[in-house]
């Protein structure tokens, strides 16, 4: 239920919700650890792209993400040719998969350019190397400044993933008092 994309409206909200489609699938688990990193209180994918977060709704940042999954693929394959110097031998999808999704680059990318957190405390929450996320931020970064508005820095900081967290909690904890229940 939680990988569904629910906005629940201000009145009744178990009664009454919006169901937005997937624009994307959803990212495959990145290890077996995954579901014991958010049973341990690391927030997933949902809960990192809130609108608190990003600065931007869900649906726009669906959106943004269908609009540049295309040409970070082209961006990527352009790149490998010239380093390769040739056409590619193998068939797409041949190798080793990405540590990071399309959709998870671009939501990292916007999460650092809005200035909440470090390269570093990112790479902990998306459970990769700081490395993936500076890669994903040097690759990402020219086409959301080619394909979006400015992101404006957020006035939040989050020096380490648990106070991410501890704000996403009281987020969650705030939209769920404003919700009217139906009992």
């Amino acid at each position: 239920m939680a990988a569904v994309p629910l906005a629940r409206h201000r009145f009744h909200g178990d009664w009454n919700y919006t169901i937005h489609p997937h624009l994307t699938p959803p990212p495959p688990a990145t290890s077996a650890a995954e579901p014991s990193r958010i049973a341990a209180g690391f927030p997933d994918r949902v809960m990192l792209s809130h609108p608190a977060l990003t600065g931007m709704s869900r649906r726009h940042l669906d959106n943004l993400i269908a609009e540049l999954a295309g040409l970070q693929e082209t961006q990527r394959e352009q790149s490998r040719h010239q380093r390769r110097g040739t056409e590619r031998r193998r068939a797409a999808g041949a190798g080793p998969h990405h540590k990071l999704t399309n959709a998870d680059r671009i939501l990292a990318t916007v999460l650092y350019l809005r200035r909440l957190c470090t390269q570093a405390v990112l790479g902990e929450l998306f459970a990769v190397d700081r490395s993936r996320i500076t890669e994903a931020i040097r690759e990402t970064r020219p086409l959301l400044e080619q394909h979006c508005r400015a992101l404006t820095p957020a006035t939040a900081r989050f020096p380490a993933p648990a106070d991410l967290i501890a704000f996403l909690a009281a987020e969650n904890a705030e939209s769920a008092k404003q919700i009217k229940s139906a009992c």
